[in-house]
């Protein structure tokens, strides 16, 4: 069969010990058995490996952070796309996301195409907001509350007890096990992402997770479950096994079918020694560990490209339980001229 030739744009090319997706979702596009793609980058730093993946990624261009505000990162896209007529984009962090789902018909109107989110979608799941969408939506989730100033910290007691988690607004998150502690990841997360700070209840259990997509009419077009079986001191899966568990299937495709959820997610679940699923966090696209859904049959990236081109993409019915990946660090060499160039002109 042949293949279609399409071009899309990738960010999230931190390829580190706290890795971004891209560099996955691109090895699933190479193997998609339906497109011929060129991969542009999207880099907002030029330190990330995936730009000097050069059989992963065609041409890489530097993009202004999220903060600089959506105009400037909108007016740079513009440009990229003036010269590589972008057909999909697939943003890959949690900080562009907002820019990205505000502007999506802006972006429609050059030609390229997104599927993720709609804005209340992405708005309700936020980390502040668990409460309340668990209610709304029969799910269970520990007890939590925003707090936005180191006075606060003081309040928390006997609402909640420690140890207890304290969360950054779009990343990271620690246990504390008193005052002091929480204030200092409280002053750690605020530098790094601003306010406000999530004190969420600590569930006691084993960390599993659900990679999905949603096809924003309320179908699952594919789900895989996993437990992470080696994590990072950042938290990070550096190895996981696909899981044969119909509860969190259930869970799944019931917040989906009743969001009507739009794109790629991760669901992050503890489940107790009960066998009670507690909803820890969403995350409002595809994970890093992308990659083990494709080996274990289910192409979602591939999947997403077809719906934000406006394909029919029939559901996947299975999908291989016990496989397992284990990460790796790789040391690439490279050239100081392609560092340089980047750095001068933004683009390789």
């Amino acid at each position: 069969m042949k293949k279609t030739k399409i071009t899309v744009a990738v960010s999230g090319l931190n390829n580190t010990d706290n890795p971004g997706p891209g560099i996955p979702v691109i090895r699933a596009l190479r193997e998609s058995d339906f497109y011929d793609v060129k991969i542009i980058g999207l880099a907002y730093e030029n330190l990330e490996p995936g730009i000097y993946m050069h059989e992963w990624v065609d041409k890489t261009y530097q993009v202004p952070y999220p903060s600089s505000g959506s105009e400037k990162l909108l007016q740079r896209l513009e440009y990229i796309n003036s010269i590589e007529n972008i057909d999909v984009l697939i943003p890959n962090f949690d900080a562009e996301l907002y820019s990205f789902i505000t502007n999506s018909e802006r972006l429609k109107n050059i030609g390229i195409s997104t599927f993720l989110p709609t804005l209340k979608q992405f708005e309700e799941r936020h980390k502040a907001n668990l409460p309340e969408y668990g209610k709304k939506y029969d799910v269970l989730v520990p007890h939590s509350r925003p707090i936005n100033s180191l006075s606060e910290i003081y309040t928390l007691t006997p609402e909640f007890t420690y140890p207890l988690l304290v969360k950054g607004k779009f990343y990271d998150a620690f246990v504390a096990f008193n005052p002091e502690q929480v204030a200092q990841h409280f002053n750690k997360l605020v530098s790094k992402w601003g306010l406000p700070i999530i004190i969420q209840e600590f569930i006691r259990g084993t960390e599993v997770n659900v990679i999905a997509l949603g096809d924003g009419k309320g179908n699952t077009i594919g789900a895989v479950p996993m437990r992470k079986t080696y994590i990072t001191d950042k938290g990070k899966a550096w190895g996981g096994i696909t899981l044969d568990d119909e509860e969190m299937l259930r869970l799944t495709t019931s917040i989906i079918k009743q969001t009507k959820w739009r794109g790629g997610m991760e669901l992050e679940l503890i489940k107790t020694n009960e066998n009670k699923y507690y909803l820890v966090e969403i995350n409002p696209r595809i994970p890093a560990w992308v990659y083990l859904a494709v080996g274990a049959g289910q192409n979602l990236p591939e999947a997403l490209v077809k719906l934000a081109l406006g394909k029919k993409v029939k559901p996947f019915t299975s999908y291989e339980s016990g496989k397992m990946f284990i990460r790796y660090s790789w040391d690439m060499i490279v050239n100081l001229n392609e560092f340089e160039k980047l750095s001068t002109t933004g683009e390789l």
